[in-house]
């Protein structure tokens, strides 16, 4: 009886910490570290020919990440996140055409493109220009690379 009584306390024990050891370790791995302040912003952006960025070939791509602080191989990163922000990640208030800026009505189509993640939602955009000049009348820095 008493071998009987040890092996069903024994097995009990063992049951409650392998119970509680998930628990244990699933709370700790749950705690925000210093990496986890902010939400991730870290997007791909890519200027490609023709009116469809997948069949285009790509002229030129950066990356940019906003978060905690502007960094990447965009030329200028600060004021390209500062434009964002701004614009609430609105891409489309971004590439509006400047009317003051003249450009000639030649179709030679360019495309921009982001892909990755803007405050913590994975964003995807697309945008067709005429023409490399029109592309580059915005007033923005985010599209400028």
């Amino acid at each position: 009886m008493r071998y009987i009584a040890r092996g069903l306390a024994l097995a009990a024990t063992t049951t409650l910490a392998l119970v509680a050891a998930p628990a244990v370790s699933s709370a700790h791995t749950a705690q925000p570290g210093p990496e986890r302040l902010y939400p991730p912003s870290a997007l791909v952006l890519t200027v490609t020919t023709g009116d469809d960025a997948t069949a285009g070939t790509v002229l030129r791509a950066v990356t940019l990440s906003c978060t905690p602080t502007a960094t990447g191989t965009h030329p200028a990163a600060k004021a390209a996140c500062a434009e964002l922000r701004a614009a609430e990640g609105a891409f489309d208030a971004i590439t509006t055409r400047d009317p003051s800026v003249v450009c000639t009505k030649q179709w030679d189509p360019v495309t921009v493109t982001v892909d990755g993640v803007w405050n913590g939602t994975r964003v995807e955009y697309a945008h067709t220009f005429g023409n490399s000049c029109i592309r580059s009348s915005g007033s923005g820095v985010l599209f400028d690379f």
